[in-house]
């Protein structure tokens, strides 16, 4: 009995070192020096700051930048008000934990969010229709943190953008095509921009120019 306790406790003792110390002391290494990158998050910097990741997708407001899906980004964050406290004076939160709300086609919530977004953004792009809108511009992602568009999605707001920033439509043109990601392996999925990466181009041409 005691040789079969020693045995068991030499394999759990071996088990942790490996699967619970080396395996992943190895797998961070190597994420570290082939992917730094990828490992840390992709994360993007600005001006030495960082500044938001290329897998996220952002909120932006700004006229002088391209606008992205909606965004999810901010969806678990709570204000002061938002605290509850429980009778043992533990701090809660009201609201869900994570994620985005999902919202089934037939939600009256959606609808009343997407027509209103879409009043918004026909505000700002004079001699549009809302048929015009590419569906992506008003519709979450599944995760809500979708960071890309379509490239017709970018290239709908080339003018209003060019007013707003004077930045030639053919630059931005030029810029888009730049971001362009074509589809995995040539089949899977669609033609997408990352709104990141291509307004931090502009935002380099507005530091250049002094307006930023």
């Amino acid at each position: 009995m005691k040789n079969i306790i020693k045995a068991s406790l030499r394999i759990t003792l071996i088990l942790i070192i490996l699967c619970g110390l080396a395996y992943p002391l190895l797998i961070t290494g190597i994420g570290k020096v082939f992917f730094a990158t990828k490992a840390e998050g992709s994360l993007v910097k600005f001006n030495g700051q960082v500044v938001g990741s290329k897998l996220i997708g952002q909120n932006f407001t700004d006229e002088r930048f391209f606008r992205g899906r909606v965004s999810a980004v901010n969806y678990n964050t709570y204000k002061e008000e938002d605290k509850l406290q429980d009778k043992d004076g533990k701090v809660a939160y009201s609201g869900v934990a994570s994620g985005s709300q999902n919202l089934a086609p037939s939600n009256p919530a959606l609808a009343e969010r997407v027509s209103k977004d879409m009043e918004e953004f026909l505000k700002s792009h004079s001699g549009l229709k809302k048929e015009d809108i590419p569906t992506d511009l008003l519709t979450s992602s599944g995760s809500g943190l979708d960071p890309d568009i379509t490239p017709e999605s970018a290239k709908i707001q080339v003018a209003a953008i060019s007013k707003a920033s004077g930045i030639s439509k053919e630059k931005l043109e030029n810029l888009i095509s730049k971001h362009t990601e074509e589809r995995a392996l040539g089949v899977f999925g669609e033609k997408r921009v990352n709104v990141l990466m291509l307004n931090l181009e502009i935002a380099d041409i507005l530091k250049a120019q002094g307006k930023l």
